[in-house]
């Protein structure tokens, strides 16, 4: 069997037992043991490969920002950050629908984690929604893919996987998706308010407009300032130049521990230590995660795959157009199968030869996965974000199913085409503040 067939079978192998239910560090251990003995590889090389590469500290980021985001959830920092965004937004009927896109922007700003955005943010707002007369799966469909935001609002954990991978700027990565991520979250606020602007349930649950008086707002205000400082401090910090992006996060993952424990009095010290510890766990899945995808995408490199892809594409078609629109395809399938990181790791080493081969920048390919990986995680039938989002709306997924389908057609297609086709809204911002291509 040639090599080519073998990899087809082991991408097979891998996707049927990713849809079987298998761990996903356990799919690609076994896809990489599979992989070595039938081309006869010595697997000595693979593991202190694997090991090198996570032996960097641009990976340490993402604790730090998960026990950040750990603290947030706990300590009802969350819950100031949606009362002061909910002011403003108050007098539409729909306006609640508005506060939760918002919140979760700025919260993945904060945690650079969608599954963080998710639980912190939806349990706060689910019962808000419901109470406000929001059917159960638009609530879970809106929360799910609002979620999402924490892939493109930086600093974002995919984004320093990405700029890990493929050894560019982290910074650079950072700036490229913020317009994306902008466009899809004014989409997000579009589409719910024509999703439910005439359910009678949303209108007798519309509580009326908040108190503006001068008082009121500056007590909501007062009250939200070390909330909104949060981000200030992180990319003001990062883009500044006075932090590195590994600083930034230890400072955000401090400076939430006083504002949690003596301003919103939302947990004690004692609750420090358990946070931390289950921030661990979650940091260990993620290692052994990357470890394990990091083993085949090495194998994969030293087959020459890479190669062998932009041969094989190259060969099919030289249209960019198809060619893009092929990367999109499969980056959104990904997205579908396994979690992001998985599929960023799995992917760059992959498909960012294929791109850069037809002219695609790679800060500019960080902007496409970034929405393809996104719109993958709430695309049915795998869609992991979405059933996390109905397990936290309380909701079947079935029910999520119509409203998250009128949130890809009307909000991520069209982000992800003008992010595909259109470089410059992603590489305006590299190019203004850090001079990317000048």
């Amino acid at each position: 069997m040639s090599t080519g067939m073998v990899i087809i079978v082991a991408v097979i192998l891998l996707a049927a037992l990713l849809v079987g239910g298998i761990p996903v560090p356990f799919a690609f251990a076994g896809v990489t043991i599979v992989l070595v003995l039938i081309l006869g590889e010595d697997p000595a090389f693979l593991v202190p490969a694997s090991y090198n590469n996570l032996n960097t500290l641009v990976l340490l980021c993402i604790p730090l920002f998960m026990i950040a985001g750990a603290i947030i959830r706990e300590g009802k920092i969350g819950d100031a950050l949606i009362a002061f965004v909910e002011q403003f937004v108050s007098r539409l009927h729909t306006g609640l629908g508005i506060v939760t896109v918002i919140v979760c922007g700025i919260f993945g700003a904060i945690s650079g984690s969608s599954s963080a955005t998710l639980a912190s943010v939806g349990s706060i707002m689910a019962p808000k929604l419901r109470e406000r007369g929001y059917p159960e799966g638009n609530i879970a469909a809106l929360l799910a893919s609002s979620s999402v935001l924490g892939l493109l609002i930086p600093p974002s954990a995919a984004q320093i996987l990405y700029a890990w991978s493929s050894g560019n700027s982290v910074l650079a990565c950072f700036l490229a998706t913020i317009v994306p991520g902008i466009i899809v979250a004014f989409l997000f606020c579009v589409v719910q308010h024509f999703q439910v602007r005439h359910l009678p349930s949303i209108e007798a649950g519309h509580p009326g407009k908040m108190d503006m008086h001068f008082g009121p707002v500056m007590k909501r205000t007062g009250h939200a300032l070390p909330a909104l400082f949060m981000p200030v401090i992180i990319l003001g910090g990062i883009y500044g130049g006075f932090m590195t992006t590994m600083e930034a996060a230890a400072v955000a993952a401090l400076y939430c521990v006083p504002v949690a424990i003596f301003y919103y009095k939302g947990m004690k010290a004692k609750d420090i230590w358990p946070t931390m510890i289950d921030a661990g766990y979650n940091c260990g899945a993620i290692a052994m995660m990357l470890m394990a995808c990091g083993l085949l995408s090495r194998l994969f490199t030293v087959q020459n795959v890479p190669r062998m892809l932009v041969e094989v594409t190259m060969n099919l078609t030289t249209n960019k157009v198809v060619i893009l629109l092929l990367i999109n395809l499969v980056m959104i399938i990904l997205g579908m199968l396994m979690d992001d990181g998985s599929a960023i790791v799995l992917s760059t080493p992959l498909l960012l030869p294929i791109a850069m081969a037809i002219g695609v920048d790679p800060i500019h390919y960080a902007a496409i996965m970034g929405v393809n990986l996104g719109m993958g995680l709430v695309t049915p039938p795998c869609a992991p974000m979405l059933y996390l989002g109905a397990q936290v709306a309380k909701s079947p997924a079935s029910a999520a199913f119509k409203p998250t389908m009128q949130f890809i057609l009307f909000a991520w297609l069209p982000t992800l085409v003008l992010t595909t086709f259109i470089p410059k809204l992603s590489l305006f911002l590299p190019g203004l503040i850090l001079g990317y291509g000048v």
